[in-house]
């Protein structure tokens, strides 16, 4: 089966691991694409599920293996453009969902999956009834119309993010157009672009189907989902889709291995023996353009950690030179250095934005994310030892980090270099609660923890790189 390209801007180089010369292309996108399900609200396999129904849905219209390429992977990373899956998640139910804590939880929709606006409900009972009727009709024109706006501005920023990343994959303009168009509806309501009917693109049209099916049986059965795509046919969906849905719905092939009761381990294989051939010897250059895609998704969570992992890496790597590693090891810092944070996207931006001291609680949350980390990485089998350096940014030699109270033992020269980069630069950057330190304010910082918490060789290469910049 043809598969997307990935256009190759390195040259041909020997990996890190053996093993890596048996990678595939799909092993690395489905285990990152978990964590674009770690998201606040966001429901864990999402990603997984919609590819299996999706991928069942286009073989069923007998799509070409290049088509079937397309789609495989636009279905995977779908959400690549979403800082908070939530909000993507409430679109794809109707503007005006709200969630408690599930994607799935539609306490704002009504039985046939109609949203009911529950903003204008909480005017009216404030005492909006009280203004009178022609300005009461247009102020709520007016927020209805802003509130449009608002959602199509929104729309197309993620589909613009979206698309940058996707092409930085070298996935090329057929899956980012594919990833698009998730949101246009065939009646020419949605957005970015309000393309109707066939000017949507055939991949986007069925995408938008496997993710609402995923989404409406999570929290109201897979009858139920079936009825409400029904009831949206012609208005949102594409009618033929619809239709094969139903049909291999009634014949239950539908969702195999798509079910929520399905463990997500059984899903991601059942994923994996669907994905495209041909791809399963990627060049090490074109695994480090995936890392780098994805700590894009990981920085833009706020706007204070815009380049902070990209920023860490260039100065690992030099402590890497400085260091005298090998370039095996060096290119082991260097991914380990773009993923570090990888977990942070279970964190709220709420917490990541919060311009004073957080509680307790909220610290509970910003400590998970370094195993969240290594969880997410450990799921791609050649990156086992990335996983164990990456998800070790935040432990100290003496015991005193975190998450797992690693020692000295424990930590490797790769992770060593990655947490002094981190701490030198979070300690540089602006945050909510603070400006960004100076260089040398920076270093007499560090130096306190040097050689207890942190190592002195790396905190002796750090000095030669800030020296010189």
């Amino acid at each position: 089966m043809a598969t997307v390209a990935i256009a190759s801007r390195f040259e041909p180089q020997q990996p890190y691991l053996v093993s890596l010369n048996h990678i595939s292309l799909a092993e690395i996108i489905s285990a990152l694409s978990f964590a674009l399900d770690l998201t606040e609200g966001a429901m864990p396999g999402h990603a997984l599920r919609s590819c299996a129904l999706g991928t069942r849905l286009g073989e069923a219209l007998c799509l070409p293996a290049t088509r079937m390429s397309i789609l495989y992977y636009a279905l995977l990373l779908k959400d690549v453009g979403c800082n908070n899956n939530f909000d993507h998640l409430s679109e794809i139910l109707g503007n005006g969902t709200h969630s408690s804590g599930s994607a799935g939880n539609q306490e704002d929709s009504n039985q046939s999956g109609e949203p009911r606006h529950s903003m204008f409900t909480a005017l009216w009972n404030a005492g909006y009834r009280q203004v009178h009727p022609l300005r009461r009709a247009a102020n709520l024109l007016h927020l209805g119309f802003a509130q449009r706006r608002q959602s199509e501005a929104i729309v197309s920023l993620r589909c613009d993010r979206g698309a940058r990343i996707l092409r930085k994959l070298g996935l090329g303009d057929d899956v980012a157009e594919s990833v698009r168009g998730v949101d246009e509806k065939w009646d020419g309501s949605g957005f970015p672009g309000h393309r109707a009917r066939h000017h949507i693109p055939l991949e986007s049209r069925i995408i938008s189907i496997a993710q609402f099916l995923d989404v409406y049986a999570f929290e109201h059965g897979r009858e139920a989902a079936i009825r409400v795509l029904c009831e949206h046919s012609e208005r949102w969906f594409d009618p033929k889709i619809v239709r094969l849905a139903v049909a291999l719905h009634r014949q239950g092939t539908l969702w195999r291995y798509a079910s929520h009761a399905t463990p997500e381990v059984d899903t991601r294989a059942a994923v994996l023996d669907l994905a495209p051939d041909g791809m399963d010897q990627l060049k090490a250059g074109d695994i480090d353009l995936i890392c780098e895609a994805f700590s894009d998704v990981v920085d833009a969570k706020s706007s204070f950690t815009f380049r902070h992992s990209l920023g860490v890496t260039q100065v690992a790597d030099e402590m890497a030179r400085v260091l005298g590693l090998t370039r095996e090891r060096t290119r082991l810092v260097h991914r380990g250095a773009l993923l570090h944070d990888l977990g942070k996207l279970r964190v709220p931006s709420s917490i990541l934005d919060k311009p004073s001291a957080l509680n307790d609680d909220e610290w509970r949350v910003v400590r998970e994310h370094p195993n969240l980390t290594r969880e997410i990485l450990s799921r791609i089998r050649p990156f086992a030892e990335l996983a164990r350096i990456a998800g070790a940014h935040h432990e100290k030699l003496d015991g005193s980090g975190y998450p797992n109270g690693l020692m000295a033992p424990d930590l490797p020269i790769e992770a060593r270099i990655i947490t002094v980069a981190d701490i030198y630069g979070a300690m540089t950057e602006d945050r909510p609660y603070r400006p960004g330190l100076t260089p040398q304010q920076a270093m007499h910082n560090i130096s306190r923890e040097v050689p207890q918490q942190l190592d002195a060789r790396c905190f002796e290469a750090l000095q030669t790189i800030v020296a010189y910049a």
